[in-house]
């Protein structure tokens, strides 16, 4: 066959060729049809059997994508697929690609034709296969475009729940747009209003210069702090810990300074002008070369490798490194760790020591990034403490009212929908009201963070008609380089940057003066982080001017926390004054229209059991399923604590909702005193869950029966012992301490003494008889395995979170 051919008629022939020769099988369609997944589905279930990776991107555009389709793939059987929706919020959504790889040899097919039979069969289509070997480059390009696109932010996994919700959406749509063309006709006429911008000559990645450092580089104070306190984690034997330093402290080089001490090293990040700064950052300190994994790079033979998560996240690239290849792995924006495609590449290496890095470690992925490195935060500096440690420039916030009426744009769970959201904002009247708020409080150099590339590019043209020196630098701009921005920003050539997300991470602008929010902030790390931005030190900066924008839009009665030099206070959350206390050196100025709003919303927020039920079902959605107990914490944004405080349990929770079934509803109410005694237990230690886990783990019958001190003591010891963080919370009393060295005698008296007596109280539900422990009530045969589950989830909850609010 040729290395690039052709292929107009009957492409399905050539598609089920590729998927059996392969191992790794990408798919993105712009929408998929029940046809054209019938015609592959048997393909796709054997590449399952032989273990392919299969990763499958399709889009809601115009919501053509049919449900069927949808429900048809998730009866595919396999660990090794993952189907991704693309939420387009309206934008226009076309690729159609098929990526086959194995080992060396792979193809690529790009055209016309979606998934449909009738584009897999005799429709009028046109697609091109190109063979790896036809262009090595263009190849691999297209396999890291690809998993770019697949996990990108704007991208939903596919299961059983998000299905319901996208079945909803779709009904819904096509019920009130029986005329789907005068609808893409409307959007395309909004795009086309918009000015528009060269693109010619954007080059694939941009690549930032350094600044000019002096001769030999030294750890500054907060580095070394953190270097310390590595080193005191690496000697009390942990294998993991998460560094959290404010933006512009210099985690990289502090990474850097860490490294000496090992052989080989792997960065990972996800951008790729973070793994090029970095680079340079490493090769500055250690005095060698390092060498680069993304896209078609694949600098192998070096001791310090800087790899992208993408890359690094495909299976055959994984496993072209031994799984003890590295003695360090430096995991940069750690926030983002608890992704599946950061989780691949933490479960698969066995490093002597992984470090993760962040500036924000709050959940951002639905799980709790504190667990991926077994709790252990070595060291933990905010913007806000480094401000009063004088290591950042002082901010002066001035909040100002937004004119755009929130309440009208809808919300999609964790954003606006963009289409409205930027019918609203692009009004001359709009932009002139920001422009006036700007010219009162502004200083010399400002970076300005939009909503979307279409906002940036309106204000950029009507602030450059007001006179001022403006440009729009988002991804679309192709006519000047980041870098190239950046100098004209520093040399005064022009007084502001319109930006969306280019500036969250990776890039410094320590010229910036002001800081200008004109979006509504939907994450408060991502505000955490483009706050960072104007926060370093420079010459003849004093402060750093933060003007924001404050609407009624979700988070902006709370968005002000980050600003709180109480913020880590256990009270400061129950302060009821909505303006922040701020350290001395910085000022905080709000409007009284704006304080007025805070405080409107503060009273309207949906009550608390509301709050609680929104967010479960948040959480279900992203599961497709109900979640565990532990699961609701870990994905919930709101604090699982709030089930037992508001309900008097999670199963309390799920029988008021109806989440439970007719027979788990049954076993609740019979056994209902027990598990609000497990719900209620207190905790001083964990020793009591402990004792509970190892029953459980005996099974759903045999957990019933009882236990002694001498039995379980083997359990106990073991796990405090096999994970440091455990060991030091729990077992490093005068008593414990000397224990560590596995006596049976005294680890079965400390049994016996505190957690077995301690459980016992005057409700009857559990016995000690100074030799034996256990459940002192019965249970029906049949409502075991239900009993048994609900009480292990309890149980695995408390000790999560009994650890989780001892580590930090």
């Amino acid at each position: 066959m040729s290395d690039i051919s052709l292929h107009t008629k009957q492409l399905h022939q050539q598609l089920k060729q590729d998927i059996q020769n392969s191992s790794t099988i990408y798919i993105i369609s712009s929408f998929i049809m029940k046809t054209g997944v019938d015609v592959l589905y048997e393909a796709l279930q054997d590449a399952l059997a032989n273990g392919a990776d299969i990763k499958l991107l399709t889009g809601d555009y115009l919501y053509v994508t049919q449900p069927e389709a949808l429900s048809k793939l998730l009866e595919l059987e396999g660990d090794t697929i993952e189907i991704r929706l693309w939420r387009s919020n309206g934008i226009a959504f076309h690729p159609k690609t098929y990526i086959f790889k194995h080992r060396e040899e792979g193809a690529l097919i790009v055209g016309s034709s979606n998934m449909s039979r009738s584009a897999f069969t005799n429709g009028m289509e046109w697609n091109l296969r190109m063979q790896r070997n036809a262009s090595f480059e263009t190849f691999e390009t297209a396999m890291n475009t690809f998993i770019e696109s697949f996990y990108a932010s704007q991208t939903t996994r596919v299961n059983a729940e998000s299905f319901k919700i996208y079945k909803q959406e779709y009904d819904q749509f096509h019920a009130n747009h029986a005329n789907l063309i005068s609808n893409w006709t409307r959007q395309e006429e909004i795009e086309l209003t918009l000015p528009d911008m060269d693109t010619s000559e954007q080059p694939d990645y941009i690549q930032e210069t350094s600044p000019a450092y002096e001769t030999r580089v030294v750890p500054r104070q907060a580095q070394k702090e953190a270097l310390e306190a590595l080193q005191n984690t690496i000697e009390e034997e942990y294998n993991k810990a998460m560094v959290v330093m404010a933006t512009g402290l210099g985690k990289t080089y502090m990474a850097a300074f860490l490294a000496k001490q090992f052989n080989k090293v792997l960065f990972v990040a996800h951008r790729e002008e973070i793994l090029l700064q970095a680079k340079k950052s490493f090769e500055r300190i250690l005095g060698k070369s390092g060498g680069l994994f993304y896209g078609a790079e694949k600098e192998l033979n070096h001791d310090m490798l800087f790899a992208s998560i993408f890359t690094l996240s495909m299976q055959e690239q994984l496993h072209r490194f031994d799984s003890d290849e590295f003695d360090l792995i430096i995991v940069d924006e750690f926030h983002h760790a608890a992704a599946k495609s950061y989780q691949n590449i933490i479960n698969y290496f066995e490093p002597a020591f992984l470090l993760g890095l962040t500036a924000t470690p709050e959940r951002t992925d639905g799980q709790d990034v504190f667990a991926l490195c077994n709790g252990n935060v070595a060291y933990e500096m905010s913007f806000i403490e480094a401000i009063q440690r004088g290591w950042l420039s002082p901010f002066t916030y001035y909040g100002v009212k937004d004119t755009v009426d929130y309440s009208d744009i809808r919300w999609l769970g964790n954003h606006y929908d963009q289409h409205e959201l930027m019918m609203s904002q692009l009004k001359t009247e709009q932009a002139s009201y920001i422009y006036h708020q700007w010219i009162q409080y502004k200083q010399s150099r400002t970076l300005v963070f939009c909503s979307s590339i279409q906002q940036a590019v309106f204000l950029a043209n009507y602030f450059e008609g007001q006179g001022t020196r403006s440009i729009a630098l988002t991804s679309e701009t192709k006519t000047i380089s980041r870098n190239q921005a950046i100098n004209m920003l520093e040399s005064r050539a022009i007084d502001i940057i319109f930006t969306v997300d280019l500036f969250n991470e990776g890039v410094d602008i320590p010229s910036v003066d002001t800081l200008l929010f004109v979006r509504p902030t939907e994450s408060l790390v991502v505000f955490t982080q483009q706050i960072g931005r104007g926060l370093r030190h420079f010459p003849g900066k004093d402060s750093c001017v933060i003007i924001d924008l404050i609407g009624n839009y979700r988070h902006a009665d709370t968005k002000l926390q980050v600003l709180d030099q109480n913020q880590t206070s256990k009270t400061s959350s129950a302060r009821k004054n909505v303006v922040p206390i701020v350290p001395e050196t910085c000022g905080i100025h709000l409007e009284t229209d704006v304080i007025h709003l805070l405080e409107e919303l503060r009273k309207k927020r949906s009550p608390r059991k509301e709050r609680v039920f929104n967010d479960y079902i948040d959480v279900k959605e992203q599961l497709g399923r109900r979640p565990t107990y532990t699961e609701a914490h870990l994905n919930g944004t709101v604090n699982a604590k709030e089930y037992n405080q508001a309900f008097g349990g999670f199963f309390a929770f799920l029988k008021q909702y109806g989440e439970l079934t007719e027979h788990e509803t049954n076993v609740y109410q019979k056994h209902y005193a027990w598990l609000k005694k497990v719900e209620k237990e207190p905790m001083t230690k964990s020793y009591k869950m402990v004792i509970l886990m190892y029953l459980l783990e005996k099974g759903s019958a045999e957990w019933l029966k009882p236990i002694t001190p001498v039995e379980v003591a083997p359990y106990f010891h073991r796990f405090f012992m096999t994970k440091e963080y455990r060991k030091h919370i729990d077992f490093s009393s005068n008593n414990t301490k000397k224990l560590w060295n596995y006596d049976e005698k005294g680890v079965a008296r400390l049994i016996a003494t505190m957690p077995m007596e301690k459980w016992v109280g005057n409700d009857g539900l559990l016995f000690f008889d100074g030799e034996q422990f256990g459940i002192n009530f019965s249970v029906n045969e049949a409502d075991q395995e239900i009993l048994h589950e609900m009480t292990e989830q309890i149980c695995t909850y408390k000790l999560h979170v009994y650890f989780e609010r001892k580590k930090r």
